[in-house]
This record gives C-alpha cells, sequence and structure tokens, in this order.
C-alpha cells in the first residue's frame, strides 16, 4: 500500500467541473472531512443539462465558508493563468470535460475545446506553478472496442469508439508528457459508470426515471444484452480522495532524467450488472420511494433496441491496483445505491 504523501489540511485545492456531479460531491466531501481546507471550484455552467441542477449542487458547497466559486472555462488560457497565479493551489482535480458518448458524435467541437484545449490549459498551469498533485479524470471508453474483460490498465486502449473515447485517451497521453517533461505528478483515473443522487440528467438510470414518471416509453439498447460496471459516487470519491493524497513520487532514473511520476487507475465496481436486471431494480426503488405507482406496468413502457453507434457492450473494470495501491474496493450494492437515488430524485422533483 502506498504511503500518504500529500497532507490535504491547511491546502487550497482547485476542483474544476465542480458544478457537476463527481465534482460536486468531491468538493463536499474535502470540506466536510479536512480540516482547514480551501476549495476554488470553477465551473462554466453550460446547458449541456439542466443548469439548475448544477445551481442545486453549487448552493449545497457555498453554505462552506472556504469554497470560493469561479464561473469560467478551463478551455480559457488567461483565466486559469489568472486562478492559479491568485490561489496556488496544492492540488488540483481536473474534472471540467464535456461528458458524454453520444453526444460526441453530434456536436464534436465543444469536446476538443473542453476536453483537449481545456486540459493543455490545466497542463501548463500545473507546468508554471507547481503543484503536489494533478489527479484528472479519465474514462472506462477509452478501452473502446476492447474483447478482453475484465478491463485493465495493462490493456492497450488504443481504439476508440467515439470521440469523446479519444480526448480522454488524448488526456492520459498528454498528462504522461507533462509528467516526463515538467516532473509533474499526476494520476489519470478512469471512471466506470457512475450513478447516484443528484447525477447526470443524460445518464440512463436518470433519463430512465425522467422517462417512466412522465409515462413514457424508455429504450435498452442492444436488445438488453449490454453490462456496466455501475459505480456509486460516493465510492469514486473516496477512491480520488484515496488518491489525492498518494501522488507519484519524483525519482531520477539511470541518465538523471526524470522517470514520469505518472499513475492510472480504473475505478470501477467490478461487478458488471445486464442492464435488464439494472432498469428492473431502478423501477422497484422508484416504487418503492413513491415516485411511480405500485401498479405501474414497466413491460408496456420498455423497448429493446439495436446498439446505438459510440456504445460497447460490456464494462468491466479491473481494480486490483488500486487496491493494491490504496486499500480501497468500491463496494456499494447496486439496489443500495438505485434506493439513494430514488429518494433524492422524490424530494428534488417532489415526484
Amino acid at each position: 500500500m502506498l504511503t500518504e504523501n500529500v497532507c490535504l489540511s491547511g491546502k487550497t485545492v482547485l476542483v474544476t467541473g465542480v458544478a457537476g456531479f463527481i465534482g460536486a460531491a468531491l468538493a463536499e466531501r474535502l470540506l466536510e472531512s479536512v480540516e482547514e481546507i480551501g476549495i476554488i471550484g470553477v465551473d462554466n455552467m453550460n446547458d449541456y443539462y439542466d443548469v439548475s441542477l448544477k445551481e442545486y449542487r453549487l448552493e449545497a458547497l457555498k453554505r462552506h465558508g472556504s469554497f470560493t466559486f469561479v464561473k469560467g472555462s478551463i478551455a480559457d488560457k488567461a483565466l486559469m493563468e489568472a486562478i492559479f497565479k491568485e490561489y496556488n493551489p496544492s492540488v488540483v482535480v481536473n474534472l471540467a470535460a464535456q461528458a458524454g458518448v453520444r453526444y460526441s458524435i453530434t456536436d464534436p467541437d465543444v469536446y476538443i475545446e473542453s476536453n483537449l484545449l481545456g486540459f493543455y490549459n490545466i497542463l501548463q498551469a500545473c507546468r508554471n506553478h507547481p503543484v503536489e498533485h494533478l489527479v484528472y479524470a479519465s474514462s472506462s471508453s477509452v478501452y473502446g472496442a476492447n474483447e478482453k474483460i475484465p478491463y485493465s490498465t495493462d490493456d492497450k486502449a488504443d481504439k476508440p469508439v467515439s470521440l469523446y473515447a479519444a480526448t480522454k485517451k488524448s488526456n492520459e497521453l498528454m498528462a504522461h508528457c507533462y509528467s516526463k517533461l515538467y516532473n509533474i505528478p499526476t494520476t489519470g483515473l478512469r471512471f466506470f459508470t457512475v450513478y447516484g443522487p443528484a447525477g447526470r440528467p443524460d445518464m440512463a438510470y436518470f433519463s430512465f426515471a425522467d422517462k417512466l414518471r412522465s409515462g413514457n416509453t424508455i429504450q435498452i439498447f442492444n436488445y438488453g444484452n449490454c453490462k456496466r460496471d455501475f459505480t456509486y459516487v460516493d465510492d469514486i470519491v473516496t477512491g480520488v480522495v484515496n488518491v489525492m493524497m498518494r501522488a507519484p513520487e519524483k525519482k531520477n532514473g539511470e541518465d538523471g532524467l526524470p522517470i514520469p511520476p505518472y499513475r492510472l487507475y480504473n475505478i470501477g465496481n467490478n461487478r458488471p450488472e445486464n442492464l435488464l436486471d439494472f432498469v428492473t431494480i431502478l423501477q422497484e426503488e422508484l416504487i418503492r420511494a413513491g415516485v411511480l405507482p405500485e401498479d405501474y406496468d414497466f413491460e408496456a413502457h420498455k423497448q429493446l433496441v439495436p446498439m446505438q453507434a459510440g456504445d460497447v457492450p460490456v464494462t468491466y473494470a479491473d481494480i486490483s491496483q488500486l487496491e493494491e495501491d490504496f486499500g480501497f474496493k468500491p463496494n456499494t450494492d447496486l439496489r443500495d445505491g438505485l434506493r439513494r437515488f430514488a429518494e433524492w430524485y422524490k424530494e428534488f422533483y417532489n415526484a
């Protein structure tokens, strides 16, 4: 197990994408659990999905006196330089990105701007204003058409099937380059299908809840023959915090040049669930929470359809390295996680 070498107490941490699902949950955890921490949160508050949900997350964070919010885009190089210069963060967690596999097919420009140019600006700022650790979000999407399961970070990931996946793989390559050239400790995290309360409305579980509540039909892709490694948001946050406190060590090789202080991990539940089973549990928990009536005719509101472009049939995380280095393994049961989501959904929408 790796030794903690980054103390978060009394430090300033920059969290980009702070109004997003994972960003807000991470900032909340840090503000509640780390003494005298200061969080600088950046988000452009775009309308990819309902902005009121982002505002809801932000309101919870603004209750903390040690939280500072900056509205803006990481693609704005001058803004990022100004933030680093003014606040001098010790640790950076880059969660800002244009998300969504299918949206990258219809509107690719925003992915290039945020995921490539934006991440470049983060790397440049970390170069000009050295940090103890840069942690950044990658994605299980980088595995693309990989047929070997479970997915391991040792596997080749050079055949993406969406532009979104290609940008995330590019982030890993860019981080490795900057770790090598400028000795910046970086850790990339490949997240696997994150879900939970106050999540992203474009994710399947959330959009299914919306459609079922409205009496619309939900489409289940690949005729239900998909499996996903659903990972509860609290487990993701615990993993990120563990990683933040253990930066790759700076070492020189025999040639006197830095060995890249670079690591890469999967964070997944290590237990893929069949999509049909998943939606059955979701329906049951929505009924339990009172979002749907007890006599809801689920069969009449589901449609089995072919696979969509950019999707893959299975995601399954090998997290052995995560367990070995941090002694941590996501362990939230799917039903427990969906129950918490359904209860939050009922309260938030007064469903």
